[in-house]
């Protein structure tokens, strides 16, 4: 008998599935370890005045990941599918996005600060939280409701932070006009991050892919999306590449950009991981409760102001990850005794 389709198709999503049973600390400390490398790396790359090939940098970082990945399959280390076309036509929609993910948050690190980054990216669990009520029957609890308050009063406050440090240095104009831009990105940012996590998730109980399959087909698709664009809307003359590239510290930035390839490696391996192993909602809140040693890290390496407004966004974006991880234990436990019949209404 030939084999169903409809059949193959429930059994890849019930693998999928039973995966997410297994203990989800280990992917979420990885996802950590690999947020903070990935932050660090690309603002250390993006930080120069004259950068603007943000395509050619996430075209090279893609090629490089997929390069060392290659290797490891040929070792023997790892294992995953071979290229498929129908995989490909299937997975190319959530490529395109993670597109748009890492370039819109390139782009904010460009112009904002790594505290402002990431407390801004609170917003994104909003949208996800929502976007999970729309797709697959999420609830939201009035201390969840809450937690979101807090994530935005401290975004404000981190924007108001913004704004009062730069004043002093700059004039209102030239502040204001980098200001909207950097914001401008991280709307954009948070809107395809939300759509991004959403759409993986999905798309990865109808397909069955492993993290290493994720991880394959994410990069491997990238790199003509990438390549294309950075042809098309970048400048390759003498001049910008001269710009971007200056030969006084051209060896240095090649070297971050390939290593960063390297480490993108673990951040989508680790993204796909903690999506599949708990739910599109906690993988965003985990990187939420991230932001202080992200933070931390900015202030540390990139010289980011410390100011009792840029510590008070952190701190209230904090409480409100926490406030948020309450709500959803609090929200999980009572589904569970839901769920429990009780004696009395057994037959």
């Amino acid at each position: 008998m030939a084999p169903n389709s409809n059949d193959d198709a429930e059994v890849r999503k019930a693998l999928a599935e039973d995966s997410g049973s297994s203990n989800p600390l280990p992917p979420i400390l990885c996802y950590c370890a690999a947020s903070i490398g990935m932050t660090l790396i690309n603002k250390f790359v993006v930080s120069g005045a004259n950068f603007s090939m943000n395509f050619l940098l996430l075209c090279i970082q893609s090629t490089v990941c997929i390069c060392c990945v290659l290797i490891l399959k040929n070792a023997r280390i790892i294992s995953f599918r071979d290229f498929d076309v129908q995989d490909a036509k299937a997975w190319f929609p959530i490529s395109f996005m993670l597109v748009a993910v890492i370039y819109t948050g390139s782009k904010s690190l460009q112009y904002l600060s790594i505290p402002v980054y990431t407390i801004f990216k609170n917003l994104t669990i909003i949208l996800i939280a929502y976007g999970e009520v729309l797709w697959f029957g999420g609830r939201i609890t009035r201390l969840t409701f809450v937690s979101f308050i807090f994530m935005v009063i401290s975004s404000v406050i981190a924007a108001w932070a913004d704004v009062n440090d730069a004043m002093p240095t700059s004039s209102v104009q030239g502040v204001m006009d980098s200001l909207n831009i950097g914001y401008f990105w991280m709307l954009v940012n948070c809107l395809t991050s939300a759509g991004y996590v959403l759409s993986m998730r999905k798309r990865i109980k109808s397909t069955g892919f492993s993290d290493w399959d994720s991880m394959f087909y994410n990069n491997m698709l990238s790199i003509p999306v990438l390549a294309v664009f950075s042809i098309v809307v970048e400048d390759w003359g003498s001049e910008n590449l001269a710009r971007n590239f200056p030969p006084e510290t051209r060896h240095i930035l090649l070297s971050a950009i390939v290593f960063s390839g390297a480490a993108a490696i673990g951040i989508s391996f680790t993204t796909a991981w903690c999506v599949r192993t708990t739910s599109s909602t906690t993988y965003s809140m985990v990187g939420a409760l991230n932001k202080l040693p992200v933070a931390a890290s900015g202030m540390i390496f990139f010289g980011d102001v410390v100011t009792f407004g840029s510590v008070s966004a952190i701190a209230v974006g904090f409480f409100a990850g926490v406030l948020y991880a309450i709500a959803k234990n609090n929200q999980k436990k009572a589904e569970t005794r839901e769920t429990i019949i009780p004696l009395a209404n057994r037959n």
